[in-house]
């Protein structure tokens, strides 16, 4: 990948850095069949000029733009969507049951983000949320079909990740649109062994056997490649699918090593032993930085790694007291 806003990745397959905190960090998708567009994922809702550069770089307009699908609402996948569908006068929101009220109103996305990364960051960063008109959402149930141009995209429920989380297949180039699902590949960190992949256990709904079930369904598609949103195309995930179910493991195993720990000072054990999880295998995929300099370039995936799991100790700890 280069550092350039966008990138062709396949026939129809649009790659739109978001430019969330750095380059090559987040990306949408724009899809084309025939005439018709499509937008899998958004970034943030700051990134809507980037949306709207890459569908006049097709010779296209907005209104051209048949559907915005972002795989779950979490905001640097969903947060442009109603800014986005505002200037789409032909889009649908298509979108997993359990994420669309929150994007017909975003006020509690904005809540969630805000207490998660502070009401400076949150600003500078990810921008106002646009509400969408719950007459323009669709909502996308397992192995729902959505035609753009006579391009099928099939959409499946993913949880694990989040629990609103759904994947979208293009039979035209054997490629799943993943956008947590199959984990985070930074190219910065690809070696001479591949990418390395690592899994985002973001608040609020980390659950492990969950995602390891939905890794299955997807590599029951055989799929050639991947599009993941953080980022741009991978091949061959059949290849790849150990180094996730590996990181998946190794994280929830740093949580269930503080599960009967005093819950005060959880959360800094937790950022440590996830930072040091992170580096370790980084190092162990042949990635010739400082340990310092990996680090730094995970600060966010560590500082909402270790949070996503200290909400999965609380989650379990409230599932045990009401089984007793």
């Amino acid at each position: 990948m280069t550092t350039q806003t966008t990138q062709t990745l396949a026939e129809g397959v649009e790659c739109i850095d978001t430019g969330l905190y750095r380059p090559q960090l987040a990306a949408s998708y724009l899809i084309r069949g025939g005439d018709r567009l499509a937008f899998v994922d958004t970034g943030v809702a700051r990134a809507l000029p980037r949306l709207l550069a890459a569908v006049e770089q097709q010779g296209l307009t907005p209104e051209h733009v048949e559907a915005v699908i972002p795989t779950h609402v979490h905001l640097d996948h969903a947060g442009a969507a109603g800014a986005l569908m505002a200037v789409c006068p032909n889009a649908r929101l298509i979108v997993h049951p359990k994420g669309a009220q929150h994007l017909i109103d975003p006020s509690k996305l904005t809540a969630g983000a805000t207490a998660v990364y502070g009401a400076a960051e949150f600003e500078r960063h990810f921008g106002d949320l646009t509400p969408i008109p719950e007459s323009r959402v669709e909502i996308a149930e397992d192995e729902h079909r959505i035609d753009i141009g006579g391009r099928v995209l099939r959409f499946i429920d993913t949880p694990g990740h989040a629990n609103h989380h759904g994947c979208l297949f293009d039979e035209r180039t054997r490629g799943w649109f993943t956008g947590d699902t199959f984990g985070i590949a930074y190219p910065e960190f690809c070696t001479s062994a591949g990418p390395w992949l690592l899994a985002p256990t973001t608040p609020v709904a980390f659950d492990p056997p969950a995602w390891q079930a939905s890794l299955d369904r997807l590599l029951e598609a055989k799929p050639l490649c991947a599009y993941l949103t953080h980022f741009g195309r991978v091949e061959d995930p059949a290849a790849l699918v150990g180094q996730l179910r590996g990181s998946i493991d190794a994280l929830a195993e740093v949580a269930l090593r503080e599960e009967d720990q005093p819950e005060a000072g959880r959360l800094a054990r937790l950022k440590c032993a996830v930072t040091d999880t992170l580096v370790a295998a980084a190092q162990a995929h042949g990635v010739r930085m400082a340990p310092d300099q990996i680090s730094e370039w995970l600060v966010v995936d560590r500082e909402l790694n270790a949070q996503g799991l200290e909400v999965w100790l609380q989650r379990r700890r409230k599932q045990r007291e009401a089984a007793a």
